[in-house]
């Protein structure tokens, strides 16, 4: 695959068409108020370049210089990296070398926000345990060495699927389907089912979303499951939002999400329902973006101790160049 995609590149490095786009900001990012506050930069540089071969083939391949952010310990000169291939007529296929998103990552919430998702708490002064555990959401496999494929559409539905082998388990397959009938314009509706297969148990996952746009209003609501084999501890998903473009620049929304960590039980410690409720602003004035979420989160992991009910927000300043 390597030796191919390197023929392939080279082929149609003389017609590729070249890219180069960037953003650099900085923000503030807090939990509760007895919690320290913390500042935090981050920057982005993509490159790309996308070309065709004498034979027809559409090659692209993109990396992104990232200087990560002071929240998150990161601090990696490079990021996401992929390169792609396809024709109009068979499809694409994908290879992230890192930063990939499975059809299950795509799709694990669609609903439409003005800024981040609602169980995003982001990070203060390091990761901890809780913060990690409040963000857990049911998005199948991670995205390094992951192979994508996507279809042409047909009729308004595009078939995709992936397959990734990483550290945290022996392999990850998903497909999907993403359509939007023809005959109702603003409708999509999106399924996806994984499997990850590990040398002790497998896991199945599966999502269904829809979002309906009208108008400046988009609308969307989203189902996810996750079943493990051998076990009674599977864990459901079920969020909606609600998102308002005021104006061409500027956009509000608001959502909430019901994450179940253990569905054999709906009462005790570590049994209750984590409950993430939130709302988002962004404006956007040429490349400048000014954006901010403010999101509150019950029972996080599903446990009953009020050090679990935690309220977070974020707010930050992006320029794009």
């Amino acid at each position: 695959m390597s030796a191919l995609a390197g023929s392939l590149v080279a082929i149609s490095a003389n017609a590729a068409d070249w890219n180069v786009s960037g953003s650099a900001g900085f923000a503030v990012n807090s939990l509760n108020d007895d919690l320290a506050t913390s500042w935090y930069q981050y920057d982005s540089v993509k490159i790309s370049a996308s070309g065709q071969t004498e034979g027809g083939i559409n090659v692209s391949a993109m990396f992104e210089l990232d200087g990560g952010s002071a929240t998150s310990g990161t601090q990696s000169s490079y990021d996401d990296r992929m390169m792609s291939f396809g024709t109009d007529e068979f499809g694409t296929i994908e290879y992230w070398g890192h930063g990939g998103s499975s059809v299950m990552g795509t799709f694990d919430d669609v609903t439409p926000k003005a800024n981040e998702e609602v169980w995003d708490i982001g990070s203060v002064d390091g990761t901890t345990a809780l913060v990690e555990a409040a963000d857990a959401r049911i998005n199948g496999g991670a995205g390094n060495h992951l192979f994508n494929y996507i279809s042409p559409s047909i009729a308004g539905a595009t078939l995709m699927a992936s397959y990734s082998t990483g550290t945290a388990e022996d392999h990850y397959t998903d497909w999907g389907v993403k359509y939007s009938p023809e005959m109702v314009e603003g409708l999509t509706l999106y399924y996806a089912a994984g499997t990850t297969t590990s040398t002790t148990v497998d896991t199945d996952e599966t999502t269904m979303a829809v979002t309906y746009s009208y108008g400046p209003v988009t609308v969307g609501y989203s189902e996810s499951e996750s079943d493990q084999g051998n076990s009674a501890d599977d864990d459901e998903s079920e969020s909606w939002s609600v998102a308002y473009a005021i104006t061409d620049d500027l956009t509000v929304s608001y959502g909430e999400r019901d994450y179940d960590h253990d569905t054999s039980s709906a009462t005790g410690d570590d049994n209750l329902t984590q409950k993430d409720s939130g709302f988002g602003i962004s404006y956007t004035m040429g490349g400048v973006s000014f954006y901010g979420s403010m999101n509150e989160h019950d029972n996080v992991l599903g446990k009953t101790a009020t050090t679990h009910d935690i309220e977070s927000y974020d707010f930050g300043v992006s320029f794009a160049f």
